[in-house]
C-alpha cells in the first residue's frame, strides 16, 4: 500500500464515502502542514497495555513502531488487549515534552469504519490524556468522547493538545451498572495501530518549528503555539518566573520541601541538595533520612554507645534514652563500669574477688575466683566455718595481723608458746562463730 492508498482510505475513513469533500481535504492538509512542522516524538518509546494478548504480535509496543500499512487485527502492525471492562494503553515519552497534537489510527480490519464495521463500536466513549505519570486522572484531559457514533467516527482521529507531559494515554470503559448509548459494545480492547505524538524534541522552545526559545530566561515549557510560560524551571515561580525559591522551598514552582540541612539556606532551590551537608540525625543528598538503627550525629557518621535499647539511641547526639546496658555508664554509654562495680548504669557492687579488676562488668562475675572466706559466682556468700582450709588461713591470717603476737611474746618470751597460744586462738574463734 503507497501513501496515496493509505490517503484514500483515510478519506474514506473520515467521510463514510469514495469522495473528497471540501472539509475533508483542508483537514487532511492540515494533518500534513502539522506532521511536517513538529516531530512524532512517541516513535518507538516504551509502550505498555492493560490485558496483554499472549501472543507477540499484538504487542503494545505495535502503536508506536512508525508502521501503519496494514490496519488488520492478524497484520502484525496493532496492539492488541483482551476484551474487558476497561482498555488502557500509554506510550512513555522518556521525559516531559512539549505536545501540540496527537493522532490515532484505529484498527479497521480492511473495512470502512461504520455501522456494517463490528469493530467500530470497541472505540466509542474514548479518551485521550496527558500527564506525567501513569495515573491518567493525574494529568489533562485531551480529548473525551462523548457524542462521536458508529456513523461518525473516524478511522483515523486527531485531537490537538498544546500540553506538557511525559505519558500518552489511551483509555476507554465499559463499567458494570453504568448504561452507555447505543451502538456501544459490551466490553473494549485497545485495538491501536498507530499512535503519533507530535510536538517539539526539546523543551524550552516553541514555534512551528520548535525553534523559538521561550521569552522569559526561567521558563522551562512555554506554549508550543504562543510562548507563553506554562511551567518555570526548578527554583522558580511566577507569571514569568521571575521569583526565586524563598529559603527552605525548591523544585518546580517552589513546591517541594527541603529536609534537614546543615544551614536551610544552603539547599539547593534547583533540587534540594544540602550543600553543607545535613544536620545532626540526617543523612542522604536531601537530609530527608534518618540515621540507620545505631548510629547518629552529622551524616549519621557517629557509632551509638551499648544502649540498653539500641532504639531509644537519640540520632541527634547519641545518648541512651533508656539507660545504659549492663557494664557502662554515661550519658553515651560508651565507658565501662569502674573497678569494682557492674551491671546496668553501673550501680552494682562486686563481691569479694580475688582480684577486684577481674570483676565482670557485664554480670559482676568473679573470674580469677573468689578471695579467702567467699564462694559463688559473685563471691559474695561466706563459706560456712570449718569446712574448708581457707578458713583456717584466714582466721590464722588475722593473727599474724594483730599486735596480740607481740604482746605475747612480750609476756611469754618464746615462739613455741606463741604456736600454741595461736593455735588455741583459732580453736576458739571457730567455736565462737558456730556458735553465733
Amino acid at each position: 500500500m503507497n501513501d496515496f492508498d493509505l490517503i484514500d482510505n483515510t478519506m474514506m475513513s473520515l467521510s463514510g464515502h469514495s469522495v473528497y469533500p471540501h472539509d475533508v481535504l483542508t483537514v487532511l492538509f492540515c494533518l500534513l502542514t502539522l506532521s511536517q512542522a513538529y516531530v512524532n516524538v512517541a516513535l518507538n518509546k516504551p509502550a505498555y497495555q492493560q490485558y496483554p494478548n499472549e501472543n507477540d504480535r499484538y504487542d503494545a509496543s505495535n502503536a508506536v513502531d512508525g508502521r501503519k500499512s496494514d490496519l488488520g487485527m492478524y497484520g502484525g502492525q496493532c496492539a492488541v488487549s483482551q476484551n474487558r471492562q476497561t482498555a488502557t494503553w500509554w506510550v512513555n515519552l522518556t521525559t516531559i515534552h512539549s505536545i501540540h497534537h496527537i493522532t490515532i489510527y484505529f484498527m479497521t480490519n480492511y473495512k470502512p469504519f461504520g455501522p456494517s464495521n463490528d469493530i467500530t463500536k470497541y472505540f466509542l466513549g474514548f479518551s485521550v490524556y496527558v500527564s506525567n505519570t501513569t495515573a491518567r486522572l493525574q494529568g489533562t484531559l485531551c480529548y473525551k468522547d462523548d457524542n462521536l457514533t458508529l456513523d461518525t467516527i473516524p478511522a483515523v482521529f486527531t485531537t490537538t493538545c498544546p500540553v506538557h507531559g511525559r505519558y500518552v494515554i489511551y483509555y476507554n470503559e465499559r463499567l458494570s451498572g453504568v448504561t452507555y448509548p447505543r451502538g456501544y459494545s459490551d466490553r473494549v480492547s485497545t485495538d491501536l495501530c498507530e499512535v503519533e505524538v507530535f510536538g517539539c524534541p526539546a523543551t524550552g522552545y516553541f514555534g512551528s518549528n520548535c525553534s523559538v526559545p521561550c521569552s522569559d530566561v526561567n521558563c522551562q515549557y512555554c506554549h508550543i503555539e504562543s510562548g507563553t510560560c506554562q511551567g518555570c524551571k526548578p527554583g522558580y515561580k511566577g507569571h514569568r518566573c521571575e521569583m526565586v525559591c524563598e529559603g527552605g522551598t525548591y523544585g518546580a514552582g517552589c513546591k517541594e520541601t527541603c529536609g534537614t540541612c546543615r544551614d536551610v539556606n544552603q539547599c539547593s532551590i534547583n533540587n534540594g541538595t544540602c550543600l553543607t551537608g545535613c544536620d545532626a540525625g540526617f543523612k542522604g543528598d536531601l537530609c530527608k533520612t534518618v540515621c540507620d538503627r545505631g548510629s547518629y550525629g552529622y551524616v549519621c557518621n557517629e557509632t551509638c554507645g551499648h544502649c540498653r535499647d539500641v532504639n531509644r539511641c537519640s540520632i541527634f547526639i547519641g545518648t541512651c534514652l533508656t539507660g545504659c546496658d549492663a557494664g557502662y555508664q554515661g550519658d553515651l554509654c560508651k565507658k565501662s563500669c569502674d573497678s569494682g562495680s557492674y551491671g546496668y548504669d553501673c550501680n552494682e557492687i562486686c563481691g569479694h574477688c580475688r582480684d577486684v579488676n577481674k570483676c565482670s562488668i557485664i554480670n559482676g562475675t568473679c573470674l580469677t575466683g573468689c578471695d579467702a572466706d567467699y564462694q559463688g559466682n559473685l563471691c559474695k556468700t561466706l563459706c560456712p566455718v570449718g569446712t574448708s582450709e581457707a578458713n583456717d588461713m584466714s582466721i590464722e591470717k588475722k593473727i599474724k595481723e594483730s599486735d596480740i603476737k607481740w604482746s605475747y611474746l612480750s609476756i611469754y618470751g618464746t615462739v613455741d608458746s606463741l604456736k600454741n597460744f595461736k593455735q588455741g586462738l583459732i580453736m576458739g574463734a571457730s567455736y565462737l562463730i558456730k556458735v553465733k
